[in-house]
């Protein structure tokens, strides 16, 4: 008897032990709005600062090919969400306020929010939403997909302002002491009396929301809308590049949206600089992993100089481009102890693989079906990463096109008709994606094409509409 009862004693201490070992680490995805692969210092950037960034790429694990759910906003988000891929998820592009239900997540959407709720994990939202609004599209409300908390923008027109006059909180509109013009119905506009910039307000609720739940395990979206345009000032002024301050490029003697533009990422970098800080602070940087990552490729909607930025870096493309510079964005991983620091990968993973990855941090499941590869391998630096034969992507503004990745080297990308040709690129010599060799490589063009045929399912809201090139 008193064998067993140490043998039971034994086994008791290594499970404590594992279960220590095992302790499920916090989650915190950061995602900048239209910030391109080639506007951090770690990535090529010359002219704007980064120097948090760039410390979290040393501290942590670069991606180098890395890609967005889509080439604009609400499917990006969608796909990050669901981990399912452009031709599968809910939302499959930014319906706006003419179908605002087509840009809503649905009832009986899994988000992986609902898998970390489920799994014990406090959720919160922080910033930009684009799945959901009051009114006819409240059945994507952040809350009803598995967030306890949410603070910012519900839909993305609104969050063009950032100097909003109203703001939410769960479901209660909160006001704000800017006064805009407004243009529209959706809360879009610009201030003609800036008071609070609503990305300093996002900062401020996440390092809270951070030392409220420091002591058990939390997921935290934190969506800054920074250095999307504010399009409707763009419109009106000629400059979309809505910041507090210049910063440190006041003295330049660049026009103000260059200027704007460039102090909003470097103003982006210091809200990422004092996250990773209270982390450490608070003592729980070896146990959160941090993901900063953008929603698509750069934006031209500022009035600012791309020439200036090269916000693509070695890429073709910027958002709304299904060539690489559209889609293909920074990601740095960060997790002392655990991500090993000033790792590079090329690893390519997608927005999708979120939900796989999480889930297994989170020692939960995954709902089944889905598009999602789990990360998780190349984040501790393990063997057996399993990844994708192809990525898929589409966008519907101006006639329907698609892009497919496969095996990690070839693109093919279909306009103007569901048998036209396929435009092959084999990015492993061609980043650029200049040069066709599908008559080079009919046999992988073909495979591609075929792929493209059948890698969606039909959506009454987003129905494939083909318009000649």
């Amino acid at each position: 008897m008193k064998k067993e009862c140490m043998v039971a004693g034994a086994m008791a201490i290594l499970a404590a032990a594992w279960a220590g070992a095992a302790e499920k680490p916090n989650l915190i995805w950061v995602m900048a709005d239209d910030l391109g692969y080639g506007e951090l210092g770690c990535y090529g950037q010359k002219v704007t600062q980064t120097p948090n960034l760039d410390r979290m790429a040393g501290e942590g694990l670069r991606f180098t090919h890395f890609y967005a759910g889509a080439t604009v906003c609400a499917p990006s988000r969608s796909v990050l969400m669901t981990g399912l891929h452009h031709g599968h998820t809910r939302v499959r592009g930014n319906a706006g306020k003419q179908n605002p239900l087509a840009q809503a997540l649905r009832e009986g959407d899994a988000t992986v929010a609902d898998v970390l709720k489920g799994a014990g994990y406090a959720t919160a939202l922080i910033g930009k939403w684009g799945l959901g609004d009051a009114g006819a599209a409240e059945c994507g409300l952040p809350r009803k997909h598995g967030f306890d908390f949410f603070f910012g923008y519900l839909n993305q027109m609104h969050a063009h302002n950032h100097f909003p006059d109203f703001l939410w909180r769960n479901e209660e509109r909160v006001p704000l002491p800017n006064v805009i013009k407004p243009v529209g119905d959706t809360g879009a506009g610009y201030a003609i009396d800036p008071k609070v910039y609503a990305d300093d307000l996002f900062a401020e609720e996440s390092l809270k929301y951070v030392r409220e739940h420091k002591d058990k395990p939390f997921f935290l979206y934190w969506s800054p809308v920074v250095p999307h345009a504010n399009n409707e000032r763009t419109g009106a002024l000629k400059d979309g590049a809505e910041v507090p301050d210049y910063g440190p490029y006041a003295p330049e003697t660049w026009p103000n949206p260059d200027k704007g533009q460039a102090a909003m990422i470097t103003r982006l970098d210091g809200y990422v600089g004092r996250l990773l800080d209270e982390l450490k602070t608070l003592g729980i940087a070896e146990k959160t992993l941090v993901i900063f990552t953008s929603d698509n490729g750069p934006h031209n909607e500022s009035n600012h100089n791309l020439k200036r930025f090269t916000p693509s870096g070695p890429f073709t493309g910027i958002k709304r481009s299904l060539t690489d510079g559209g889609i293909c964005v920074p990601c740095l991983a960060w997790w002392p102890g655990k991500v090993k620091a000033g790792g590079v990968t090329g690893h390519v993973a997608y927005f999708g693989d979120w939900l796989a990855t999480a889930a297994q941090l989170a020692g939960a499941q995954a709902p089944a079906g889905l598009d999602s590869v789990s990360f998780v391998p190349t984040l501790l630096g393990e063997k057996g990463q399993g990844s994708h034969e192809f990525l898929y992507w589409e966008f519907h503004e101006g006639g329907f096109r698609q892009a497919a990745l496969y095996q990690g080297r070839w693109k093919g990308i279909r306009r103007g008709a569901p048998d036209a040709p396929v435009a092959l690129f084999d990015q492993q010599s061609d980043v650029a994606e200049t040069n066709d060799v599908a008559r080079l490589h009919p046999e992988i063009a073909q495979k591609i094409g075929e792929y493209l045929k059948a890698a969606r399912s039909e959506s009454a809201d987003w129905p494939a509409t083909w318009k000649k090139k």
